[in-house]
């Protein structure tokens, strides 16, 4: 399908939604695309940079954020919309939406939305680790398992990376503002607070980083993906490993899964996912290819009405292919 009629992305003009648009214009030259924000001169400059792109300024008090009747084909959300403005617009004109900022104990608007009117759209909660860089790849690894027992993630983020004011925002609020994080823990889900949110894991290079609890949608849909008992995800901030060794930086994904393999044997796995240019690609490229997948824009059916999380939707072998077009890179660590 290649529809003519634009994708908003709200907030489009920072750094992920300039991303998503440059994937989006590489995969799809064709579509276009609405940079939605509140400074119009930002959002024509990021129109400008994308092509085929139109910036319009939105205004989430008003129903139809300010864009009267003009038609949209799905909507995308790359900062907290406190108010769920764009996700009533979408749920009213039928299209998808997606966010991807939300913390997990700040799902319940969305959920509420979608729940009041579940044959609306297909709603999608975004916020898992860079939009799939983590869930898609985990998966993968799994199916060397015949069961598995611990998945522990530590995603690593570098602390020169680059922060737009929104995805700053969305960190500050998670890591310090949430005062606990949710992990799975014997079967039963658990709050980490305190110490208990304290932990530590080993770099690519095998330095250990002080890390502490978090907890995107990750955990809960691995545990539900898989049915692993024991489920925790780590957060650090720091040094990345390349410029630990004098190169630029780079964002780490750490995945490490203990179990057993089909035949019974004890086996534990650990693999990273790496972008030399951080997070912000990375995010870009899974929302990118959510909205693809969403609107059929990857040549099979576009997505009928429900509740999904990113990786419900990302074909792997697409994924990973992409991933490794943009740069990102898959290795097996000791």
């Amino acid at each position: 399908m290649m529809s003519s009629t634009p994708i908003l992305l709200v907030g489009g003009s920072g750094i992920v939604g300039r991303w998503a648009a440059r994937f989006l214009r590489a995969a799809h030259p064709s579509v276009p695309l609405l940079i939605g924000g509140r400074d119009l001169v930002k959002a024509e400059q990021a129109a400008a940079e994308a092509g085929e792109a139109q910036g319009v300024a939105l205004d989430l008090a008003a129903d139809d954020l300010g864009l009267g009747e003009r038609p949209v084909s799905a909507v995308a959300v790359l900062f907290t919309d406190e108010r769920t403005a764009a996700l009533r617009f979408a749920q009213a004109r039928g299209v998808p939406h997606l966010s991807i900022s939300p913390g997990i104990n700040e799902m319940a608007p969305e959920v509420a939305a979608y729940i009041h009117r579940p044959q609306a759209a297909p709603v999608v909660l975004g916020t898992e680790w860079l939009v799939g860089a983590t869930t898609v790849p985990t998966l993968e690894f799994a199916k060397a398992f015949g069961r598995v027992h611990d998945i522990t993630i530590g995603a690593l983020l570098d602390e020169q990376d680059a922060f737009g004011p929104a995805a700053e925002a969305d960190l500050e609020r998670q890591t310090k503002t949430m005062p606990a994080a949710l992990a799975r823990r014997n079967g039963r889900y658990v709050w980490r607070a305190g110490d208990e949110a304290k932990a530590t894991f080993r770099a690519v290079d095998g330095t250990e980083m002080a890390a502490v609890a978090f907890s995107p949608y990750d955990v809960v849909g691995l545990a539900n993906a898989t049915g692993a008992p024991n489920v925790q995800f780590h957060l650090a901030l720091g040094v990345s490993s390349t410029r630990r060794r004098g190169e630029p930086l780079s964002t780490e994904i750490l995945i490490e899964l203990t179990g057993e393999d089909p035949a019974g044997r004890p086996l534990r796995t650990r693999h990273a996912v790496v972008h030399p240019a951080g997070q912000m690609p990375l995010t870009g490229l899974g929302v990118a290819m959510v909205l693809e997948r969403l609107l059929g824009l990857d040549g099979k059916p576009s997505t009928p009405a429900g509740l999904y999380f990113p990786y419900q939707l990302l074909d792997p072998t697409a994924y990973l292919a992409r991933l490794a077009q943009i740069g990102g890179k898959v290795s097996t660590l000791p």
